[in-house]
């Protein structure tokens, strides 16, 4: 299916194998590019190396690398946690201790045991799923961390729409629950933030950024938005009883 050929010298100037799939009967050529991309992407290589579930969980390390999220004994939740490479970093970096995580993840699909993390097997937009984290989690998280996508369907503008709502309700998550002072980290797409979350987030937390970390494809449209420093929740008035009878 596949063969080596040699592209040419590298940026440490030697000469590196890069793998080429076939053209074969059933697969298209767009399925044959992202194959081949996928095949001779360094942060996959890499990923297996270190021992991380994919090549997204060094989106989260360079993104906390450069504003220093994840710190010694913070709680975090992880939205849309499948394969676990996400949960992997923030277990380590949070230093979770094994017999009582302080990191939990929640997917739809099955995610394999990460040692420093409770995982729970359950869709995100279900009613339940609110609670059922904070009931695992045992208490307001420092951070909560969101790389879910919608399932593609083929067409963009759909596929857009959906991954944007999913932040969206992220978002409206992440305000009801944060500790003050805890931040707020989605996948988001360039030109898809719409202006009513932006307005959303910047009136909750101090500071917000988009963020392409550089294990984001450059091709792909994907960005981060990061929302900084939440603010804490403002408690409702209660309003005035001016019904008949009462003191004015």
């Amino acid at each position: 299916m596949t063969k080596p050929v040699k592209p040419g010298s590298g940026p440490t100037g030697a000469r590196a194998l890069k793998t080429r799939v076939k053209k074969k009967r059933g697969l298209k050529n767009s399925s044959r590019r992202w194959l081949e991309r996928h095949l001779n992407d360094p942060y996959v290589h890499r990923s297996k190396a270190d021992g991380y579930r994919s090549r997204a969980a060094y989106k989260l390390i360079e993104i906390d690398d450069k504003y220093n999220l994840l710190k010694p004994g913070q709680k975090i939740l992880d939205l849309g946690a499948a394969p676990g490479g996400w949960c992997q970093v923030a277990a380590a970096r949070v230093q979770s201790p094994l017999d009582a995580p302080t990191v939990v993840g929640i997917d739809y699909l099955h995610v394999d045991p990460v040692p420093g993390a409770a995982l729970l097997e359950m869709d995100f937009l279900d009613d339940e799923a609110p609670k059922r984290l904070m009931e695992t989690l045992g208490g307001a998280p420092d951070l909560v961390i969101s790389d879910m996508a919608a399932p593609t369907t083929g067409h963009r503008r759909t596929d857009h729409i959906r991954t944007m709502h999913l932040c969206e309700v992220a978002a409206d998550f992440a305000i009801s629950v944060l500790k003050p002072g805890g931040h707020f980290l989605s996948k988001t797409f360039q030109g898809g933030t719409e202006n009513d979350l932006l307005d959303l987030l910047k009136r909750n937390f101090r500071t917000v950024h988009h963020v392409k970390p550089p294990a984001s494809r450059d091709a792909s449209v994907e960005l981060f938005i990061l929302a900084k420093d939440f603010k804490g929740r403002q408690e409702v008035p209660e309003t005035e009883d001016h019904s008949p009878g009462s003191e004015a």
